[in-house]
């Protein structure tokens, strides 16, 4: 059996058990780290032949214990922040496949548990070339970039929805049915673990090129839209961005890359308190 090297961008709002902020902030008294832990285990167990990288992309991306990588050593952690490509940090082109474990809907979905696209309290919307955004789609075609194909994800209800038009061939595992906002509907613990594990099988099975790469068609145009105007007051002064009304700012280029990296600029600028 040949070694496959797997990419893991781990969030946390889309896993099974998972329905407010409490439950996915440190320090918190119902902080569900738990929860991540489980799951997470089940994922690793179908992964000890292989190589891993999982980059703890939730926050500080500091909820994944070190020491997790005792059971499985095939593992390597990416954790804390800030850092460069943050949510896809580590990601290059020596790479089979990449895992999306634990993500949730982009912003806006009706009755979507914890709905947003990459900050909950600076994003308002993220288009890219006129189609929104959710953080899945932007990831995956940084992926793209490398030719890494979106293989796996793990996460809600409204996610899947969401992904149908652009993914025919990835595998799914449906974690929850959301209710709202601030609610969701769990499966058994134990059916959600037995999905995980014979998910994780069907999808090391396939090829790499089974699966599809995500790429935009260029010229490439991203329009952010900000919680507020004092945001884009904060982001218009940065190369290449253009002010189009009292929100929205927005990026016109060839190259991802460059695509990508504006938008982490614009949400750790937005991220200042003033």
């Amino acid at each position: 059996m040949s070694i496959i090297k797997i990419y893991v961008s781990f969030d946390f709002e889309g896993l099974g058990g998972i329905s407010q902020w409490d439950d996915v902030t440190k320090d918190n008294k119902d902080y569900k780290q738990k929860y991540a832990v489980i799951q997470l285990k089940t994922l690793f167990e179908q992964l000890r032949d292989h190589e891993v990288v999982i980059s703890d992309s939730h926050d500080k991306g500091n909820n994944i214990p070190w020491e997790i990588t005792n059971d499985y050593p095939n593992v390597k952690l990416i954790s804390g922040g800030i850092r460069k490509y943050y949510m896809m940090s580590g990601i290059d082109e020596s790479f089979d496949r990449m895992i999306f474990f634990g993500y949730h809907s982009g912003v806006g979905e009706i009755y979507s548990t914890m709905d947003h696209t990459y900050s909950s309290s600076c994003i308002h919307n993220i288009w890219i070339n006129g189609k929104k955004m959710s953080e899945t789609l932007i990831n995956a075609a940084y992926g793209g970039v490398f030719d890494v194909p979106l293989a796996m994800v793990v996460g809600d209800d409204k996610l899947k929805m969401q992904l149908a038009p652009y993914f025919k061939k990835i595998y799914y595992i449906e974690t929850k049915k959301s209710l709202g906002r601030y609610a969701a509907q769990f499966k058994p613990m134990k059916i959600l673990l037995e999905e995980i594990s014979s998910t994780t099988k069907l999808m090391l099975s396939k090829a790499k090129e089974y699966f599809e790469i995500f790429k935009f068609d260029k010229p490439i145009e991203m329009i952010v839209e900000l919680s507020d105007t004092s945001k884009a007051d904060m982001v218009e002064s940065m190369p290449l961005i253009e002010r189009i009304d009292g929100r929205k700012v927005k990026l016109l280029s060839d190259e991802y890359k460059m695509i990508f990296e504006a938008l982490l600029a614009i949400t750790y600028i937005c991220s200042v308190k003033i």
